[in-house]
C-alpha cells in the first residue's frame, strides 16, 4: 500500500494547449514547469500547484486514449470541483476578477457562505474551480 502522503497529479482534458497555460498562468499565477515543445508550451503542460500537488492538463485527444473506454466530458461540462484555498476574502477576489480578464467565467461571484468567503470560477475549457478564503 502506498503512503497517504505521495504527490497527487490532477489531470484535466483540454481543447487548446496555448490557451489553457495562458489561462492558468494570468487567472491564477500558476507558472507552467518542464521543457518547451515546439509551440513554447511546456510538454507534458503542468503546474506545481503546491508542494506535492501538480496539475496537468492533457489534449483532449490524449486525454481519451488515457480513460478509454470511458468518455472524457465534453467542453464545457465539469466532472468535479476543484478547490482553492486562500488566504482572505481579497484574495478570493483578486482571483475571480482575474478570471473573468483571462477569459474565464464567473459562475457564482463572490460571497460570504457559513463556512468561508467563496466564488466558482470556470477554466477556458468548463473545468470548475472553487476559490474560498476559510
Amino acid at each position: 500500500m502506498t503512503s497517504p502522503h505521495q504527490p497527487l497529479t490532477v489531470c484535466l482534458p483540454i481543447d487548446d494547449r496555448r490557451r489553457a497555460m495562458d489561462f492558468y498562468r494570468d487567472a491564477f499565477g500558476f507558472e507552467p514547469v518542464g521543457p518547451l515543445a515546439d509551440d513554447g508550451v511546456p510538454e507534458p503542460l503542468q503546474f506545481s500547484v503546491t508542494a506535492g500537488v501538480t496539475l496537468m492538463l492533457i489534449p483532449r485527444g490524449g486525454f481519451g486514449w488515457v480513460i478509454d473506454p470511458r468518455p472524457a466530458a465534453p467542453t464545457g461540462q465539469s466532472e468535479c470541483v476543484l478547490s482553492l484555498t486562500v488566504d482572505t476574502a481579497e484574495e478570493v477576489d483578486r482571483l475571480a476578477e482575474r478570471t473573468h480578464a483571462a477569459g474565464g467565467e464567473v459562475t457564482s461571484p463572490p460571497q460570504r457562505q457559513g463556512w468561508g468567503y467563496v466564488a466558482v470560477c470556470a477554466d477556458v475549457d468548463g473545468h470548475l474551480w472553487q476559490i474560498i478564503a476559510l
